[in-house]
């Protein structure tokens, strides 16, 4: 049985595959939040819909950590306070995928 048969016949968990890839963090965010604006902000989307978890609540504060990005741009569409600056990581930085 080849490894390609193997993944076809069991089901596929996307956090074992996204823990191969590799990351080489940019010194400089690529990525910069307005936190006076998401005070105003009450749904907080950001939150809730960032597939890498890079923002949390803590004191009713938004945390923004940017080191484990997925770079897919999902929190500059979802915040509805316009509060998120996004770009792409300088070149070679930021996350490389893996595929298995």
């Amino acid at each position: 049985m080849t490894q390609k048969d193997d993944l076809t016949k069991k089901p596929v968990n996307v956090d074992d595959i996204l823990k191969v890839d590799l990351y080489d963090v940019e010194e400089t965010p690529h990525i910069s939040v307005n936190f006076d604006r998401c005070i105003g902000c009450e749904t907080k989307p950001c939150i809730d819909l960032c597939p890498a978890k890079c923002y949390d609540l803590l004191g009713g504060k938004v945390l923004f950590s940017y080191s484990g990005c997925l770079e897919c741009g999902t929190c500059r569409i979802v915040c509805p306070q316009n509060a998120i600056s996004w770009n792409y990581p300088r070149s070679g930085k930021g996350i490389q995928y893996r595929f298995t």
